[in-house]
């Protein structure tokens, strides 16, 4: 078609054109990385400054990319797909253990992998927060993905006798609310404690949802109180 540049296939360099776009876009995101997660951040980041950290081209950015808010919607999925994979990966190594060990080793799994560069941290729980109705949607539709994963862990738990057979979905997402809001507040520097207390604090926060006791020692109002159970 006139006026239309055809995509290169050959070798250049040892490598194909499709290795060499991959290359290219790895660049990019690893720049994103940087200056959205130790940098200027997202809002403060502009198309030229981010393709200058990548050694390429404006040009090049918008062949692969179409906003830099797409450049933050891919940042966002692969932080999260990283530690879904460490946490699938740390499986084996938890088969047979009583439910506590077991949550606290996965979710440290979870946690070594999502804070093991501070910048995902802040990719993940800061600049995702009020881009746009679509990056919103993204940051659920990723945090309904983990409260599942709470939920079928806390069913099997309870087919083996560990807990109390009952809806864990409120409970996991509150408690997958507590990680996302604490981590947060945390990098954003409003939280006096290192990564280690927090990861500590989150443990016994999830531990304490999976365990807590089918009956309110408070009573609701209008409920019997613990004297008139049993009667």
């Amino acid at each position: 078609m006139a006026g239309r540049r055809a995509t290169p296939t050959g070798r250049y360099g040892g490598r194909t054109a499709a290795e060499r776009r991959a290359e290219r876009r790895r660049r990019f995101l690893d720049a994103g990385l940087e200056m959205f997660g130790r940098g200027p951040g997202y809002r403060g980041t502009t198309v030229a400054a981010l393709s200058e950290a990548a050694g390429l081209s404006t040009r090049q950015f918008y062949e692969e990319f179409s906003t830099l808010e797409d450049l933050l919607a891919e940042l966002h999925l692969e932080v999260n797909d990283l530690a879904e994979r460490d946490v699938l990966a740390a499986l084996p190594s938890v088969e047979g253990l009583r439910l506590p060990e077991r949550t606290a080793r996965l979710f440290r799994a979870y946690a070594a992998s999502i804070t093991g560069d501070r910048a995902r941290i802040r990719i993940a729980f800061v600049e995702i927060i009020g881009v746009s109705p679509r990056l919103d949607r993204q940051r659920l539709t990723r945090r309904a993905r983990w409260v599942d994963y709470i939920c079928a862990e806390a069913a099997a738990a309870a087919e083996r006798g560990e807990i109390a057979d009952r809806d864990y979905r409120i409970a996991a997402t509150a408690f997958i609310g507590s990680v996302n809001g604490l981590l947060h507040d945390w990098s954003a520097g409003w939280v006096d404690a290192t990564l280690d207390e927090v990861i500590d604090e989150l443990v016994l926060m999830l531990m304490g949802r999976l365990h807590s006791s089918d009956v309110l020692s408070t009573p609701r109002p209008g409920s019997p109180g613990p004297e008139s159970l049993g009667r």
